[in-house]
């Protein structure tokens, strides 16, 4: 499994970023898509997640200002990121995930989202 992540770069606080990411190689279609983000000197840290399903989960940073989505037919992952704030900086993450196969956990190489103020 490869995921390949784009989207990020610098924005003034109160501005807006989308997230992408496209996954190849994955073996099943049950499976939790999400996006973590880790800031310098901080634990990686949920941001949210979207099962196969469609259900979602938002972190308590997230929750109200970002929006994720996923295309099933595409293997594509999306965070749509509205009034962001300096605290918001962070290298993030995509993930996918089967919750019932714990080795089947795969990472994208990250991309940096900085957040003026």
């Amino acid at each position: 499994v490869q995921l390949q992540a784009s989207g990020g770069g610098l924005v003034q606080a109160g501005g807006s970023l989308r997230l992408s990411c496209a996954a190849s190689g994955i073996v099943y279609t049950a499976n939790v898509m999400a996006w973590y983000r880790q800031a310098p000197g901080k634990q990686r840290e949920l941001v949210a997640s979207v099962s196969s399903g469609g259900t979602t989960k938002y972190g308590d940073s997230a929750e109200g200002r970002f929006t994720i989505s996923r295309d099933n037919a595409k293997n594509t992952l999306d965070l749509q990121m509205n009034s962001l704030e300096p605290d918001d900086t962070a290298v993030y993450y995509c993930n996918v995930k089967r919750p019932m196969t714990p080795t089947y956990s795969y990472w994208g190489q990250g991309t940096q989202v900085t957040v003026s103020s």
